[in-house]
């Protein structure tokens, strides 16, 4: 193993280490009751799916379940007298996210014969819907495409290489912590400003 390697092999788990502290600590001070510890698993979750996106294309299932689930699990548990009621909205923002990118998805690949998005991308943003106000979605997955594009284009740069169209990126690595994000946007809005109606 070369030094560079070696030193890569001790810098990354460093680097996910402090993020994962960050992103707990900033969940805490932001909603110190139950809704900090919900964001401090929604930052575990996030972290742990943009890193293994960054490293593998991929978006495990089991993480996104997870989050999946610790959303219905905080909504029954913010209002526990309306019951299964409770779990409707979380429901109903997420198949509202996650259809259109769905079909852009089927739509893209079938116009242009490739992968333009993957089903794991379309099942975060499920997430996302399932934990944030639709306005806030918007704001999330706005950032994540500036985010993605701006880190080719730096990366791109850096390289001296052509920018493609065809470039294939690992939207995940962008999207999951932009989630995390709006969730503390979001929450930091409502605890500490007054929130908004309805």
């Amino acid at each position: 193993m070369s030094e560079e390697a070696a030193h890569d092999g001790i810098r990354a788990p460093l680097v996910l280490s402090l993020a994962l502290l960050v992103g707990v600590f900033a969940s805490l001070v932001t909603a110190p009751a139950a809704e900090g510890i919900y964001g401090a698993y929604l930052a575990a979750l996030m972290l742990a799916i943009a890193a293994n996106d960054a490293r593998h294309y991929l978006i495990p299932n089991e993480l996104t379940a997870a989050a999946f689930a610790l959303a219905l699990l905080r909504a029954a548990a913010s209002v526990p007298d309306v019951g299964a009621e409770a779990l409707l909205w979380p429901v109903v923002r997420a198949v509202a996210v996650a259809l259109p990118l769905l079909l852009l998805m089927l739509g893209y690949r079938r116009w242009r014969g490739r992968d333009g998005l993957g089903l794991g991308d379309v099942k975060l943003a499920a997430v996302c819907g399932a934990w944030l106000d639709l306005a806030t979605v918007a704001a999330v997955i706005e950032l994540a495409a500036l985010l993605a594009i701006g880190a080719y284009v730096a990366d791109a740069a850096l390289r001296g290489k052509r920018l493609r169209g065809a470039a294939f990126l690992p939207f995940g690595l962008f999207l999951a912590p932009s989630i995390w994000i709006g969730w503390l946007g979001e929450t930091w809005y409502l605890n500490w400003l007054g929130g908004w109606p309805g």
